[in-house]
């Protein structure tokens, strides 16, 4: 491709990959960066940094609504982004996309809408694993509705306890609300077969994808869900964006989330009518740049072998691990089978932050805290772990600065 992307079948190479990322050449505190907080935010290849400067520079106007060449222009590339997400996740249209400012909002424009209907005792299963953007929107139904919130335990090795899923399903379950993977454990869920029990049982369910997406090639049409959520910055993409793949009924199921323009057929003084989604749910001047960034992003990352991709940052999360193995000051949260490569763990005798900071001395940056998952941290006994996380650019030079700067980062508190 002109641009420098990656062809599919072509032999997977990150050193070639992460020569894309201008953000990665640099040096932190005199050494090297090494990038390992991924989780968290990942960096963006040069394509999506000159496609952002190109739309801004070249055809940059308000979109749908202007008769104007650069509004045309606008609007082509706006909608061309929509479809890029519906190849990206197998959805049926693009019209099963709705632009969000990212995960959280999308999750909240669901609960919102299901929220509605909820009455005194209903129920919402979500998981002891979940990001508080998949809690907090529940809990205030829960605070404003008078729902009813069940928990699906999490087993010693990170893994979901299924059994007990199936037991919490009943009547009064309205909607199940789990992530495809954990960004603490690196847990990659049985997300189809999570919603085929969801469904047998009468409820709507919905997927957090923020990480999934990345690691793990979603189909929705596969999985069946109701709704499935991804965020761009995760995605290598700008940040302010995101996405909620909706099936047509659960779209259709929902009421407008805000108010404003685009999202309605017909205004008038005495009467209003909404428009069709995805519009009824994008109300105002929606994230333009920043969904075609998006766009970019996910036709670059497509660009490659997913099922290579995954190999290869697996087998970095496999070397770091066989390094710590048989230390015994260091103990590893999550490792259930099939485990996305994520590496969170405490040092005995330091705190978190600490071990955070000094490894940022020797050019490794990581996360450290309880990353935005206090009932996980409270099932593993943990008030802190650090974390890191691994992405297609990263090397097994990397994995093996990781694992120096942990370990003289140790020495410290020896």
């Amino acid at each position: 491709m002109a641009d420098g992307s990656p062809v599919v079948g072509q032999t997977f190479d990150p050193y070639a990959v992460r020569a894309q990322f201008p953000i990665l050449s640099r040096t932190v505190n005199g050494k090297p960066l090494v990038y390992l907080d991924n989780a968290a935010s990942a960096q963006k290849p040069r394509v999506v940094i000159d496609s952002l400067v190109a739309q801004m520079e070249g055809s940059y106007a308000n979109v749908h609504r202007g008769l104007h060449t650069l509004s045309n222009e606008a609007t082509e590339a706006f909608e061309a982004a929509r479809d890029v997400v519906a190849r990206f996740l197998n959805a049926p249209t693009p019209d099963n996309i709705v632009w969000t400012k990212g995960g959280t909002e999308a999750i909240n424009l669901v609960a919102n809408g299901v929220g509605l209907s909820i009455e005194p005792g209903d129920e919402i299963i979500v998981s002891d694993m979940e990001h508080h953007s998949n809690i907090v929107p529940w809990h205030l139904l829960r605070e404003r509705r008078g729902a009813v919130l069940k928990w699906i335990p999490v087993l010693d090795d990170g893994s979901l306890d299924m059994a007990a899923y199936a037991e919490l399903l009943g009547p009064k379950t309205k909607v199940v609300a789990v992530t495809h993977m954990s960004n603490v454990l690196g847990t990659i869920n049985p997300i189809a077969e999570i919603t085929r029990l969801a469904h047998a049982a009468g409820a709507r369910v919905l997927i957090d994808g923020c990480q999934g997406a990345v690691h793990a090639a979603p189909d929705v049409q596969a999985v069946g869900c109701d709704w499935y959520v991804i965020t761009g910055h995760k995605l290598f993409g700008p940040t302010g964006i995101g996405a909620l793949y909706g099936t047509t009924d659960a779209l259709e199921s929902l009421p407008p989330y805000q108010g404003g323009g685009e999202m309605i057929a017909v205004v008038e003084k005495e009467r209003i009518t909404y428009a069709a989604p995805p519009h009824r749910f994008e109300a105002g001047t929606p994230p333009i740049l920043e969904a075609i960034g998006l766009g970019v992003a996910l036709d670059w990352l497509s660009g490659f072998d997913r099922a290579a991709v995954a190999a290869h940052e697996h087998a970095l999360y496999e070397h770091a691990r066989a390094r710590l193995n048989g230390l015994d000051w260091l103990r590893v949260i999550g490792e259930a089978e099939g485990k996305g490569a994520l590496l969170t763990f405490t040092v005995a005798d330091a705190h978190a932050h600490d071990i955070a900071q000094i490894m940022d001395r020797y050019g490794v940056a990581v996360r450290a805290g309880m990353h935005c998952a206090e009932p996980l941290a409270k099932r593993m006994g943990v008030t802190s772990s650090t974390r890191a996380s691994f992405a297609l650019y990263n090397t097994v030079e990397d994995a093996d600065a990781f694992v120096d700067a942990l370990i003289k980062a140790r020495e410290f508190f020896v």
